[in-house]
């Protein structure tokens, strides 16, 4: 089983990261970085990078295809080779998710468009926009297509389709080998649940980014 990432600079390290830990347990498993050119890319906070160690010309057909987000999404959201490749790729894929904004790639490519999707809460109702119809949920499966929610949604995601691939009790084995069992010191992490003036200060410090969303 091939399982593409598709990584890029200044992408969250976490969105990716994350379904790694995850999918790269699954039997017969096999996880590559992929993206346009070879080589380290860096994260957008810019003291991590990883490494694409396959080009996406060179990955045509993957039975997995992640799409992280951060602030490098904003120069994948034009027409071109990673659009092409994506709806390429997508036409074969067994499926094809998304961590944060890395829905609003997979809209940019067309991929979305009638489907229900999620993303990061500051970036959900850019969805609509595409013709996709935006879901506050942590997880959203429409068909093969499989998008998480911000940045840490990633983990649930790759989770959940575990769960599909291998079956519960294997998904349960990944989680437990990974111990993920999150106990958050603050319930603050939607903001369904955040006091408003934590809220603002979110929306204060993604004004003041070079980009409107940078949190994946």
């Amino acid at each position: 089983m091939n399982i593409a990432i598709l990584i890029f600079d200044r992408l969250t390290a976490l969105d990716a990261v994350g379904p790694y830990e995850v999918l790269s347990r699954l039997p017969g498993a096999k996880v590559t970085f992929v993206a346009e050119r070879l080589g380290p890319k860096r994260t957008d906070t810019g003291q991590l990078a990883l490494i694409a160690d396959a080009t996406i010309a060179e990955f045509p057909s993957p039975d997995i295809l992640v799409v992280p987000g951060g602030h490098g999404r904003v120069d994948l959201m034009n027409d071109g080779l990673v659009h092409e490749w994506l709806r390429a790729a997508h036409e074969t894929s067994t499926w094809t998710t998304s961590v944060c904004t890395g829905s609003l790639v997979l809209a940019g490519a067309g991929l979305l468009e009638g489907k229900r999707a999620t993303s990061h809460w500051l970036a959900l109702d850019e969805l609509a926009q595409f013709g996709a119809e935006p879901i506050s949920q942590r997880v959203v499966f429409d068909g093969k297509v499989v998008t998480a929610a911000g940045v840490s949604a990633g983990i649930d995601m790759a989770l959940s389709l575990a769960a599909r691939i291998a079956g519960e009790q294997a998904a349960q084995a990944i989680q437990l080998s990974i111990e993920y069992d999150p106990r958050p010191p603050f319930d603050v992490g939607s903001p369904d649940k955040a006091p408003a003036e934590i809220i603002r200060q979110v929306h204060a410090y993604a004004r003041s980014q070079a980009h409107k969303h940078p949190f994946g």
